[in-house]
């Protein structure tokens, strides 16, 4: 399955009264902006046993190789996961250590004020429809798992980490649909042919009917 990445620029802060840094992930039942083609939201069933069968880093900017601040393994660790009525919020403590400290320092002043997550989607657990303007709807109903959660500095435009998968089922649907469309006009046509012959036909009979009587007549 494919990773995918999104961002959420709210309620990423860093608490020096608990000493721990706190934010939601993501969020359920939020429309995105567009994705290149396709809005997306994320329904509260999406995280039923994600947390627990997923090993979730804390990093920044989704680079591990830059140190990690804390860790879900299965639902364990330094790294808080739950999932609430708005959606998946995660905090940790602010360590001793430089990355830590400098961290906290960043978010205070408000150069990182937002979140990214990685993840994956069930094969079964999305669902598509056409919302119209040659639009779609993505709603995830199932995640696969969870890989990171991740203070960024720059969130990453949408459209550049939907994954191909997404922007496959993008085209898939307008090929369909406009394949449907170009069915309808034919059978519409072909309606229209086969209305203009049954309305021939019955002036071909009234004519030579009308033929029979005026033959009669003489």
């Amino acid at each position: 399955m494919e990773k995918e990445v999104r961002n959420y620029e709210i309620e990423l802060r860093a608490d020096t009264e608990k000493n721990i840094v706190e934010g939601y992930a993501l969020l359920f039942n939020t429309t995105s902006r567009d994705l290149g083609g396709f809005i997306e939201e994320i329904s509260p069933s999406a995280l039923n046993g994600v947390i627990e069968r997923s090993d979730v880093l804390a990093v920044l900017n989704h680079n591990e190789n830059k140190g990690v601040f804390a860790r879900s393994r299965f639902g364990k660790g330094s790294l808080h996961l739950e999932a609430d009525d708005k959606g998946l919020r995660y905090w940790f403590k602010i360590g001793k250590s430089a990355t830590h400290q400098e961290l906290a320092e960043l978010i205070e002043r408000g150069d990182i004020f937002s979140s990214s997550f990685a993840f994956t989607v069930r094969e079964d657990g999305e669902k598509w429809e056409s919302i119209g303007d040659g639009m779609y709807k993505r709603t995830i109903t199932q995640f696969d798992e969870l890989f990171d959660v991740s203070p960024v500095f720059r969130p990453a435009y949408e459209a550049t980490t939907v994954g191909k998968r997404s922007v496959n089922m993008v085209e898939k649907l307008k090929k369909e649909e406009q394949e449907k469309a170009d069915a309808d006009i034919r059978k519409q046509e072909q309606e229209q042919v086969d209305a203009e012959n049954k309305a021939k036909e019955i002036q071909d009979y009234y004519k030579s009917l009308d033929d029979m009587i005026q033959k009669f007549k003489k």
